[in-house]
C-alpha cells in the first residue's frame, strides 16, 4: 500500500501528465488563460510538477510565503482563483484521482488563497 498520494498515483511520471493537461485546459480558460501569455510554460510546468508532487506528499516544499511572493504581482482575484480549482480538479478526477484525495487537494490548495488572491 502506497504510503503517500504521491505514490498513490504513480509518482513524478504521472504528475507531470497531469500537470501538462492541467495547463492545457487553463490555457483554454478564457477567464484564466491570458495569465500565460509570455510564459516560459516549460518552466512553469517543471515548477507545477514539483508542486503538485509536494500537494500529494512528494518531494519538494514550498512555502505559502514563497508562494504569495510568485503570485503578488499578477492580481489574481477570487473568480480566478477558483476557476483554476475548478480546472484542477477536473483534470485530477478526469486522470483517476479518487473524490477523497481530490477533495485533500483542493483543500490544501484552498489553504493558499490568502496568499495567492489580490485583497485589494
Amino acid at each position: 500500500m502506497a504510503d503517500t498520494l504521491y505514490e498513490k498515483y504513480g509518482g513524478f511520471a504521472t504528475i507531470s501528465k497531469v500537470v501538462m493537461d492541467f495547463y492545457d485546459r487553463l490555457l483554454d480558460s478564457d477567464e484564466v488563460g491570458p495569465f500565460f501569455d509570455d510564459i516560459d510554460m516549460r518552466r512553469l510546468i517543471d515548477h507545477q510538477t514539483k508542486f503538485i508532487a509536494m500537494l500529494l506528499g512528494g518531494p519538494a516544499t514550498y512555502s505559502p510565503d514563497r508562494l504569495g511572493q510568485l503570485h503578488a504581482h499578477l492580481d489574481i482575484n477570487g473568480s480566478q482563483f477558483d476557476e483554476m480549482k475548478r480546472v484542477l480538479d477536473e483534470t485530477l478526477h478526469d486522470h483517476g484521482v479518487e473524490d477523497d484525495d481530490c477533495n485533500t487537494v483542493m483543500s490544501v490548495i484552498e489553504s493558499f488563497r490568502e496568499k495567492i488572491v489580490k485583497t485589494s
